[in-house]
């Protein structure tokens, strides 16, 4: 396979390649809104993260879900009220220890899950069309090293059986937190 054309003045532009990764950024918050537009009236950006989180660790410590949102507990236990009330989340008795409280997300919570991240899968689906295949094969080294640099997991593929869109894969099993 021929080696790559790499222009001149870019071979070490870190800031060339930060400024393109800005611009991504920018352009995935956008499809990020766009998907959580349908839930927004029930919903904050920081409360579907904590949505996902619940969905990827399943029943969790209130302490554990404050250090993985990197909130304080008191702010992460109002959030839960939130989300407790719209009907998202609910409180059950640890079975290995009545004094410890665990949360979890209700069917409509998972749902709610399921359909932000459906939606935002697809109008990505729809950006990565418009690319040739050489540019998708680029675009997949490019941020598999990025992610594998910064310590970010594989994505679920399209078939997984179990969502993780913010990974938290440990050993190739969903990690929970009882």
């Amino acid at each position: 396979m021929p080696e790559r054309e790499i222009p001149a003045g870019t071979m070490d532009d870190v800031d060339a390649v930060t400024r393109a990764v800005l611009t991504a950024s920018r352009l995935l918050v956008a499809v990020s809104a766009r998907s959580l537009a349908e839930v927004e009236e029930r919903v904050t950006l920081p409360q579907f993260r904590m949505l996902v989180v619940l969905s990827t660790r399943g029943a969790t410590k209130l302490v554990s879900l404050a250090e993985l949102l990197q909130v304080a507990p008191s702010t992460a236990m109002r959030m839960v009220d939130r989300l407790i009330a719209a009907g998202l989340a609910d409180r059950q008795t640890n079975p290995d220890n009545r004094r410890e409280t665990l949360l979890q997300l209700t069917e409509e919570g998972r749902r709610t899950v399921e359909d932000v991240t459906a939606r935002r899968r697809a109008e990505i689906a729809e950006i990565v069309s418009r690319l040739g295949p050489t540019q998708r094969l680029a675009l997949i080294e490019a941020l598999n090293a990025f992610n594998k640099a910064g310590g970010e997991p594989l994505a679920p593929a399209l078939d997984d059986p179990e969502p993780h869109p913010l990974g938290w894969v440990v050993d190739g099993a969903l990690a929970h937190d009882a």
